[in-house]
């Protein structure tokens, strides 16, 4: 038997008919991870400008990076964004996931009539488009004076991951049996106290992963903190843009990489743990 008349699944498919689906899916993700892979050796060039292929190597923008001292304020305006995105990105893990969680569990123990209704409402933030919801929290946040503060980054990121936690929620619950939790609930146990001593302990790594992916979402975001961040509260996604239109700096493509390495990196883990929640 030859290699493309090998079984790859259950239903004798064999790979000679698969081959069409597997060389298109090969193309577009070599479409999607090429552009993105070209910043890596861009960042490694001593080059002022941008500049593929590099003609000299030198780790001179990620010292940049690190190390540039700005004199007369006595920080580093990279380093002072980089600081902002990483405190919003963990206030949205603990604001997005528990409010996701949350919602997850009350349309898993809601009617069918209820849950068609709700559902489409809690996702809209991934349906409609992120400029429209910058906007609308930019005037917004100008009522009560939460243009360039942290609270306002926070909870503009955390409407945007709180549909990722909710369909990552929402799935773990499926594959939940919840007449553990109403058997406790029939020994004397709260709602409460059912909920966090049975339900959420078998969910544990579905929440992890939703964390993650509540990180990611905040700190890879761009169009709200546009509109909501500046000043000192300016995020690490918002100075790239700035600087990328203001000013070709290749301290940008050192930055790049290291997001790819940080989004791969907990994608990867994502990944893993998901897969650890299906084989448990």
């Amino acid at each position: 038997m030859g290699f493309l008349d090998r079984q790859v699944s259950d239903t004798q498919i064999k790979l000679r008919s698969r081959l069409w689906l597997y060389v298109i899916s090969s193309i577009i993700l070599f479409l999607l991870i090429v552009p993105s892979l070209i910043v890596i050796p861009m960042s490694f060039s001593d080059s002022q400008y941008l500049e593929f292929p590099p003609k000299n190597l030198s780790l001179r923008w990620y010292e940049n990076y690190f190390f540039s001292w700005k004199v007369e304020n006595g920080f580093n305006d990279w380093m002072a964004a980089t600081r902002t995105s990483l405190l919003v990105a963990v206030l949205t893990i603990f604001v997005a996931t528990p409010i996701g969680t949350l919602a997850a569990y009350g349309l898993t123990n809601s009617s069918a009539r209820i849950r068609s209704i709700l559902f489409p409402i809690m996702i809209s933030p991934m349906m409609v488009p992120i400029i429209l919801v910058a906007i609308g929290l930019f005037y917004f946040y100008v009522q009560f004076n939460m243009v360039n503060s942290i609270p306002g980054l926070v909870l503009g990121h955390s409407l945007v991951a709180m549909p990722l936690v909710l369909i990552i929620v929402l799935s773990a619950l499926k594959n939940y049996d919840m007449n553990q939790e109403k058997v406790a609930r029939s020994l004397g146990a709260s709602r409460t106290r059912a909920f966090i001593e049975i339900t959420l302990p078998q969910i544990k790594f579905s929440l992890v992963s939703a964390g993650l992916i509540s990180f990611l979402t905040s700190f890879d975001e761009i169009i709200i903190s546009l509109f909501v961040a500046g000043g000192d509260n300016s995020t690490i996604t918002r100075s790239m843009f700035l600087a990328l239109r203001d000013q070709i700096d290749p301290t940008i493509a050192a930055i790049s990489t290291i997001l790819i390495i940080i989004s791969s990196g907990l994608l990867i883990a994502s990944q893993m743990i998901s897969g650890k929640t299906r084989s448990d």
